[in-house]
Formats: structure tokens, sequence, C-alpha cells
């Protein structure tokens, strides 16, 4: 009869430990509730027995370390971006809140004073793009030597004035700018506009006129007749805001004296041809240096590979220490001074090539090419 007693004892005891461990639980994921049935001893072990996923931006409530409440509740919202812009400062935070008013208040933001682009009770889930808030401030308006105390929640300082019933004129300045974002403790400064009016005398620049001459060298230029600029008096209408002036009204303009053209004469003479040259130099020589340069760097062919010759040789006659003993001219293309050469090369007193190089450079700047430097070298006997 004993033993009858201990065997019963124990079924009873395995009985009420299974009943102790077999528990009913809801689960509610982000609104969504289901009944689930489980063994497992902590929150976290009926979530994986359910294969919900959760991240740490998430919330799960009790805690997943948590024991399971018997036929309780286990609640797990997930964590969503929202992007905010209060008070023109641009953030993403994670939120598991329901609405825009809860995430909010998260951040210690009280919706119902604050002026939202969307309504404090939007859902989070359904949000598209930026939420901007703008939370109220305390605020000083200076105008018409009057300062006004303001309270508000307005996302702009235009948007201030209009509610304070200030009324501007165009031209009046206001600091911080109109479409700024007030700060709080701010004080908005408007200074209205006042005219002024005054006089100025002003250049008047004069026009440049080119006239061709038959007598000069074709492309050469020489100033027939100097300009002069004239001069005018203008009087003006000013509208000044806060020392500075923000716009100008010409109401009379009257010449003083008229300005004198400038008058250029530009030469249309038809300067010699060169005589024809060999296009076969010797490769060695300083124009077979010249003429493979020519090609390489400016792209230049014979025909001005005949202009080239006709310049040095009536400059330097090709010879690389031919000296100028009047002007001191060097080398070549008889740079003046000689050490000019020395951009091309250390060696540009001996070396033909590091004087060609340069000639050609020079050439190409001033008269860009060698025709043009022959033409110029006809008309004034140096180039």
């Amino acid at each position: 009869m004993a033993a009858r007693v201990t065997v019963l004892a124990v079924a009873a005891a395995g009985i009420v430990g299974f009943s102790a461990a077999h528990k009913n639980v809801t689960i509610t994921v982000d609104g969504e509730s289901r009944e689930v049935t489980t063994f497992a001893g902590s929150v976290q072990g009926v979530l994986a027995q359910e294969h919900i996923t959760y991240t740490d931006k998430d919330l799960v409530a009790p805690g997943l370390d948590a024991a399971v409440p018997r036929s309780g509740q286990i609640v797990v919202r997930t964590a969503r971006p929202m992007e905010l812009t209060i008070d023109g400062q641009a953030q993403t935070i994670w939120t598991t809140a329901a609405t825009v008013e809860e995430a909010l208040a998260d951040l210690g933001v009280r919706s119902d004073e604050a002026q939202l682009s969307v309504s404090r009770r939007a859902a989070i889930e359904r949000l598209v793009g930026v939420v901007n808030v703008s939370t109220p401030k305390a605020l000083t308006v200076s105008v018409d030597g009057a300062v006004m105390n303001a309270y508000s929640n307005a996302a702009t300082v235009r948007e201030l004035l209009g509610e304070m019933g200030v009324i501007l004129a165009e031209a009046d300045l206001v600091t911080p700018g109109l479409d700024e974002i007030p700060a709080n403790g701010q004080e908005i400064v408007i200074e209205r506009a006042v005219s002024t009016s005054g006089t100025e005398v002003i250049a008047v620049p004069f026009a440049t006129v080119e006239k061709p001459d038959p007598t000069m060298a074709k492309g050469a230029k020489k100033i027939q007749t100097a300009g002069v600029a004239g001069q005018k008096v203008v009087t003006y209408s000013v509208t000044m805001a806060g020392g500075q002036e923000v716009s100008r009204q010409v109401i009379l303009e009257a010449m003083t004296a008229q300005p004198v053209d400038q008058v250029i004469l530009v030469g249309t003479k038809q300067t010699s041809v060169p005589p024809a040259v060999s296009v076969n130099v010797d490769p060695g020589s300083a124009q077979g240096i010249a003429k493979q340069m020519m090609l390489d760097s400016y792209g230049w062919g014979d025909d001005q590979f005949a202009c080239l010759v006709s310049l040095w040789q009536r400059e330097s006659g090709w010879k690389v220490n031919a000296t100028n003993r009047s002007s001191g001219a060097y080398g070549i293309p008889q740079s003046l001074p000689g050490s000019k050469m020395a951009s091309a090369g250390s060696d540009w007193q001996t070396n033909p090539a590091t004087q060609i190089k340069w000639g050609l450079g020079y050439i190409a700047g001033r008269y860009k090419t060698p025709c043009g430097a022959w033409d110029a070298f006809q008309s004034k006997g140096w180039y």
C-alpha cells in the first residue's frame, strides 16, 4: 500500500512539472498578434522557437532574458528610420514609436506645441520624405523704435513677421533674412528704407576703330589717334537701409566731355614672298633641326619653313654664336638679351637645338607663325 502511494505521488509531481513548463503566450509583432504554446523558459527562447528576428534597435517587452509570463504577452516592435529636420537641423533616428507624436515625445519634443509638416498622428511606417519640425521659441522683434516680444513656432522669419502683422516695404532690411530659421532667444531687427539723392562723375570709355593702310605691311598695326575717355555727370536717387545701399535709380545724365575714338592703322600691303628653299636639308644641321622641330611641335610645313629660313638668314646667318655688337642680340634667333634662351636650356650659348626651341616659341607666342614674323621683319627691320 505504501509503495502505491509513492508511485501516485511521483506521477502527480510529474503532472505538476509538465503544467508549470507548458505556457500559452500572446506574441504581438508590429500590431499583429498570435497565440503560441511554448515550453521555453525565456522571452528570447519563445522568439527563437517562432523564428521571429529582431535587432538591437527593436523593442522587445518583456526583455529578452526575462522569464516567459504565464498566459501573458510578448510585444515586438520593429525600429524604423525617420528623417527629421528640427529647427533646421537634419537628423535620422531609428524609432519603434507607432506615430510621429510618439517619436517626437521620445526626443523630448512636444508635438502639440510644434509646427509639423505632417499630422502628428501620422503612422511612422507610412511616412514619405522628411518630417519638418519647428519648435516654439521666445523671440524679440525690433521695428520702428519698438521692441516686441513673441513666442512662436514659425518656421521662418517671414512667417513670424506675418503672424505678428508687421508690414514690410520692398527695400526694408531684415536681419536675419526673411527665409532664415529663427533661433530661440534671437532678436529680429527691421531697418526701414530711406531715400536720398546725389551726383557722380563717370568716365565714358572710348571706342577703338581700325583703318586699313596700304603703305604698311599686312597685319602690322600702328596707333594713329590716341583714344581719350569722355565724362558725364549722373544724378540719381538712392534707397538706404541700415547704412547700406539697397537700390539706385538714375534720374538724369549729362555728357560734359565727348570721348575721342582711338584710331589704329592696320597694314594691308602684301610683302614679298621669301625665296624658295630646298626641303631636303641636312638632318644634322641647324636648319634640319628647325624643320623637324617646326613639324613636330607646331605642325608647320614647308611654306612656313621658307619664311623661317629667310628670317634667320637675315638675322644671324643661322650661326649659333652670332652676336650683334650694337644691341647684344645673340644666337640663331638673335635673342635680346641672349640669356632669355636659358628658359629653353642651360646650354643656350652653344646648342642650336636649344636656341631654335626658344626661337620657335617666341615666334608662336608673338607672331603666330614664322611667316607672320617674316612680315613684321620686312615692315620694321626687326621682329
